[in-house]
Formats: structure tokens, sequence, C-alpha cells
């Protein structure tokens, strides 16, 4: 019987809301859409996400620069004030990413992805900080000094891959460096920072040239996944989860232990991106898998890193093209149609936990509380048993639990008197959309009398009863492999 016991007065501290500090999504030109503005609410609404993170800001389909007939350059803010207005408007703040490089400032006609991201040094470095210069002078003009200096400016996104940036490290520290103090020019509050790599790569590289430099550095951001195989934007490609699910955590803490080893240990960490997979057609997206996925690796990578942002919250997402079918794998919490996967469960079950952490020695489970109200999110990861089958025909399968656990809850020092409890589940069968919509046959398009029906299966029912508590609560419960369960109780 595995034991969760906490106590009202044994108090960890602060909740760390470092999950839901920051979200992803696909590029800039995509938040001017009305389904990406829905579902952002939604998520915002649910999951209390803080800043989102996107591509693409200086990409040509931003309008942001031209040059005139003698080269000079014409700057155009209409579309990024439209975004940012979207989002204050909202209640979250972009973590701004500067790129790519637009096609007027380019060196060369690499690109990536559907959209064509340039990826190519700007011809003339002089021109690249004027650029992030006026940009970051328009958002002070636009939405004054207090404002922005909660922003955070990250050079560029993962030019430690060839696919991202056509150069190589120091080239990209003479990217960062002009874009850099070209924000400090503006504000020496406001924070900028990188290298933005994938896999953890660059930070004791990255520290040692600021440090030596005199550049200015205020963070540190890189990525991580869980996934092996190629990036492959367009699923021609196949991936599988790594065997040991503490990649991630390694991961984490290695780069926070080469902060801390460096010249500036008190750099904050944000993982800009993460993820089971960095495919955008990899089916373990839509899993149920992927709820207690997260919730096992946000746990144990907790007093390590400042932030890790989920890549992505919504299937409006075009690096491959738009989405093919209304479950590709895609990188959302939302399909395109809005649809909530078991991942969305897992990040609003988190943000529902209280403000204060009690002290809890289980590893895969969160006791807290706010006042006399009380919430407890347990979970039973197990890694796939898939072997060397790849995630794309693995996780299209129906993949019934093998097996289960008994858990016991207790939590001691209650104020006596009657609760509200609720519960509510994630699993196979249990707010499981994706299997609801396999058992509809995966249709390449969905009526609007299917999308409803979806959207019920995708519901997380709350089970709920009024109980008496003389002190102490406690209950018993089984809990199916890779199940999460939320347990509420509400002082009436």
């Amino acid at each position: 019987m595995r034991t969760i016991t906490a106590d009202l007065y044994q108090e960890r501290g602060p909740r760390d809301c470092f999950g839901t500090f920051c979200v992803g999504a696909g590029r800039a030109n995509e938040a001017l859409r009305y389904d990406f503005t829905e579902h952002l609410k939604t998520a915002i609404a649910s999951c209390g996400f803080r800043y989102l993170r996107f591509h693409g800001l200086f990409h040509d389909d931003m309008a942001v620069y031209r040059e005139d007939r003698d080269g000079h350059p014409i700057y155009n803010w209409q579309y990024i004030d439209a975004v940012f207005d979207k989002l204050l408007a909202l209640g979250i703040r972009p973590f701004v990413e500067l790129s790519f490089t637009p096609r007027a400032l380019a060196s060369g006609e690499k690109t990536i992805f559907w959209w064509r991201g340039n990826v190519t040094m700007p011809k003339d470095l002089a021109k690249w900080g004027a650029l992030v210069e006026a940009f970051v002078q328009h958002c002070l003009e636009r939405y004054g000094h207090d404002e922005v200096a909660q922003w955070f400016f990250e050079v560029w996104n993962e030019p430690d891959y060839p696919a991202f940036f056509a150069g190589d490290m120091h080239d990209y520290f003479r990217l960062y460096d002009a874009a850099a103090r070209a924000v400090k020019s503006v504000s020496p509050v406001f924070r900028v920072g990188g290298p933005a790599t994938s896999s953890n790569r660059w930070i004791p590289d990255m520290i040692e040239h600021c440090v030596s430099d005199d550049v200015p550095l205020d963070f540190i951001s890189t990525h991580t996944y869980g996934v092996e195989g190629a990036l492959d934007e367009f699923g021609r490609d196949l991936h599988r989860l790594l065997e040991d699910p503490d990649t991630i955590v390694r991961d984490v803490r290695r780069a926070r232990r080469q902060i801390l080893d460096s010249a500036m240990p008190h750099l904050p960490l944000y993982y800009t991106e993460w993820s089971a997979s960095y495919s955008s057609r990899d089916n373990v997206h839509d899993s149920y898998v992927s709820a207690p996925y997260i919730l096992y690796n946000l746990k144990r990578i907790e007093g390590s890193v400042d932030a890790m942002s989920y890549w992505t919250f919504t299937d409006v997402f075009e690096e491959g093209g738009p989405a093919p079918t209304p479950f590709h794998g895609g990188f959302g919490m939302l399909n395109l149609q809005g649809l909530k996967k078991p991942a969305f469960y897992a990040y609003e079950f988190y943000h529902a936990l209280g403000a204060r952490e009690l002290t809890c020695e289980d590893p895969d489970a969160w006791v807290c509380h706010d006042g006399d109200d009380i919430q407890a999110l347990f979970w039973n990861y197990r890694k796939s048993r898939q072997g060397d089958v790849p995630n794309e025909h693995y996780f299209t399968r129906d993949l019934p639990p093998q097996s289960s656990q008994e858990v016991s809850l207790a939590v001691e020092s209650l104020t006596p008197g009657t609760y509200l409890y609720t519960e509510r589940r994630i699993g196979y069968g249990k707010a499981d959309v994706f299997d609801a919509y396999r058992e509809l046959g995966c249709p390449e398009n969905l009526t609007r009398e299917q999308v409803a029906a979806l959207a019920l299966c995708s519901r997380c029912t709350p089970v709920c009863e009024l109980i008496t508590v003389d002190g102490t609560f406690s209950r018993e419960f089984s809990l199916a492999e890779n199940e999460v369960c939320l347990v509420e109780l509400k002082k009436l």
C-alpha cells in the first residue's frame, strides 16, 4: 500500500508555481487568429499561465522590417502591437523571443518550417541591433517602463541546432551581443538572456563569454525533451520515449549545477521549451500518458529551475503546415477544435493546488492548502512498455492499463467540521479524448456533432460529496497505471 501523509501544521512553505510561469506557442502571426485567442483564454483561466513565448516575431508575415531604396530601415509595429495588446488584455505577458531574421536583413536564403523562417545571420549586425533597439523602445513607449520591465527578451531559438541557425556558437555570440546591448540601451533594468539552446547546450560557454566580454546576461534559457529521433516538423521521422524516465530531471539539475559552478551562480534558469517530444507529429502528445509524465517531471525538478514552459498550449501551430487531422500528435494541450487533451488537465490540476505546500515525502504527490481548504494531487506514472515500437505507432493503439496500485491518503490537523469533497481523475477512459476519437475511427475531418460528442468525452467530471471531518481526513484509492487524481476538501 502506497501511503501519502501530510499535516496542516507542517508546511514546506509557499508553493513554487514554476510549472505555470510560462507556456509556448508556435509563431507570432498565429496569435492573430480567433481560435488561438479562444484557446489561450481557456488555458489562462484554467491553468494560470503568466507568460507566453513563441517564434517568428520578426518574420516577414509580421511585416516588421523593410528597407528603402537607399538601404535605410523602415519599421512597422502594427502586427506586433495587435499581438501584444491582445496578450496583455487577456492577462498574460510576452516572453519575447527575438527571431528570426527579416528577409530584407538576412544574409542568406536558408529557412525552416512550412512558414519559412529565415535562420541566417543578419547581413549587418549594426542594423540588427538597431532593429532590436527600435522595437524595445517602441514597447517602452506603448506599454510603459514598469510593464516592459516585467518582460523577458530571449535572443533567438536553438542556435546550436543547424536547422535553426546558419552559424556556429561564436556567430551566435555576435548576434546575442548586438541584441543584448540594444535591449539595455533602452533601459538597464530590462531583462535579456539566452542561449535558448536545444538539449541544455552552451550554458558554461555563454556565461564565460558574457563575463569575459562584459555582455549583459540576466538569465539562462535552454530546452529539453524526453524523446529520441531527429527534428522532424513534417512527421516523416519516427520517435521513441527515452527509456530513462529521469532524463529531463537530470538535464535540469545538470544545467542548474553548471550555473552554480560558474562566475554568475545566481542567474535564473528558464526552460523555454519542454515536453515529452520535440515532434509536432508525435502521438504521445495526445495520449493520456502525457498527464502523469508532465507531473512526474515537474515534481522532481521543483527547486532546480525557475520556469518550465510547456511546448505548447494549442494545436494552432504550423511548423509543419496546418494541422492535417483533428488529432495528429500536435504539441498542444488543446487540439485545433479546442478539445482538451489529458496534458491540459495535468496543468489545470497543478494550478488548482493551494498557495501553501505541506510537507509530503511521497515523490509523486503534492499536498497543499489555502487556509482550511486542502488539495492533494497524486499520480501513478509508469513508463510505457513500447519496446522498439515508435510513439507514432504505439500511442495510436488502445492502451488499457496493465496494473494498478492501492493508495492511502491521510491529512491531519484539519479544522473539524463539514467539507465538500471533490475528486477528479485523468487516465485511460477518463478525460481521454483521443481514446474517444480513436473509437470514432480517427476521421480526418469532424462533423459539428462529433466535435460536441468528443467535447463531452474530454470533460473531467468531478465526483462530489459532503463529508464530516474530525481532525483527520483519510481515504483509500485504487490508482490505475498512468492515472492522475486530484482531491480537494473545501471547508463549509
